[in-house]
């Protein structure tokens, strides 16, 4: 297996909003889960990856970096990366893989800490990003416009479906719809509840065309990912997973007026990068900061045409945990909570290794997708029990 990377461990702490544990504690909970799940000691581990490191002017959103982990676990480390300037959320792990292949470390610790909810409970200790009338950088492009949620950018692309696809609000529930009932069956989920198409209509709308359960929300929680060298596994206990292909890209971080979201071009990427095919997926975890998200990775990918992922959805029974394409199958970041990304890594491989409980899909899956981003940046990996 020389030449490879796979997923060894995984670990996640408590899941919650407003929690009183520090980012610290919760990432240091998810590591020791990932470290014993993969059988390894911390004194095996000697890299590091995060998205996007530690940001000081907005802490709720990364309060945790490398040098933090790598200090609190006494690592010694020959390899480490944190930086928003990458691809996607995913980009980390996909970091990590091309980091063992290359045979700079053997076991890289990957991790992405949220505190958005216990920050904006706590400003003191966790300032909020300041709105200054002088905008620079990014925000030129939105704030004059009042357009300061990425729910704002996002349903722009929505609304061209409608328009041009005929996409409906009905259709576009089926996401919100199925991540709450696969949620239902996630312990670590935040949503306990299944949520009806009723429901979903009467909801206050956001932006439209999205609606409150179009929008993930703030969660408190650390999601940690250990990518190991193919030539290390006889180090490790647990079931690897290996990672088959990734890919990534970036349509112009301004969100000025891109034509397409990233996860076309990322979804086409992905399929270069391996023999693997549509065809072989068994289920996928694709990423829904906002409902329509989804349906953007459905067409960029291939598992539909463009402009026909509404019609995939419509009803829900294609996606649903027995369908044709499971999808979502903890309950995405609607359902199980705002993971940012890394928790559909986290659900891919507790798949894949048949360790689902209620919400496992039957039929021994071998192949996933999981993505993250797919607005103006995305990241995707192909992972595969071989």
């Amino acid at each position: 297996m020389a030449g490879e990377a796979f997923i060894t461990g995984i670990g996640m702490s408590e899941v919650g909003v407003r929690l009183t544990r520090s980012p610290l504690g919760l990432t240091m909970d998810a590591i020791r889960e990932a470290v014993a799940d993969a059988g390894l000691t911390l004194a095996q581990i000697d890299g590091v990856s995060t998205y996007p490191g530690k940001m000081q002017s907005f802490l709720g959103f990364s309060p945790i970096g490398v040098d933090e982990v790598i200090e609190a676990c006494g690592l010694k480390t020959r390899w480490h990366t944190g930086a928003a300037e990458a691809t996607a959320q995913l980009g980390a792990i996909a970091d990590a893989a091309a980091a063992v292949k290359a045979g700079l470390a053997r076991h890289v610790i990957c991790f992405r800490t949220v505190y958005e909810a216990a920050a904006l409970a706590r400003p003191e200790a966790f300032p909020p990003l300041e709105r200054r009338r002088d905008v620079t950088g990014n925000s030129q492009w939105v704030s004059p416009f009042g357009a300061f949620s990425a729910a704002c950018w996002t349903a722009q692309f929505a609304m061209r479906h409608m328009k041009r696809y005929g996409m409906t609000r009905e259709q576009l529930a089926q996401i919100a719809i199925n991540d709450h009932r696969n949620a239902a069956l996630n312990p670590r989920a935040i949503v306990k509840q299944p949520l009806s198409l009723d429901t979903y209509m009467a909801a206050r709308m956001i932006s439209t065309p999205f609606c409150l359960y179009d929008c993930d929300r703030f969660t408190d929680a650390s999601t940690v990912v250990i990518v190991s060298a193919g030539d290390a596994l006889d180090e490790v206990r647990s079931t690897p997973v290996r990672i088959a292909a990734t890919a990534g890209s970036v349509e112009r971080y301004s969100w000025d007026q891109a034509e397409w979201a990233s996860a076309y071009p990322t979804g086409r990427d992905l399929w270069r990068n391996t023999d693997y095919t549509v065809d072989d997926v068994d289920l996928v975890q694709f990423y829904d900061g906002f409902a329509f998200q989804p349906i953007t990775w459905l067409e960029g990918l291939g598992f539909c045409a463009v402009g026909e992922g509404h019609r995939f959805i419509e009803g829900g029974t294609r996606i649903a945990l027995d369908g044709e394409l499971p999808m979502n199958t903890g309950g995405g970041q609607l359902g199980w909570g705002r993971l940012h990304g890394f928790g559909f890594a986290y659900e891919a491989v507790i798949q894949l290794r048949g360790q689902a409980g209620a919400r496992q899909v039957a039929g021994d899956p071998r192949v996933a997708v999981a993505t993250s981003g797919g607005g103006p940046m995305a990241a995707a990996l192909l992972l595969a029990r071989d």
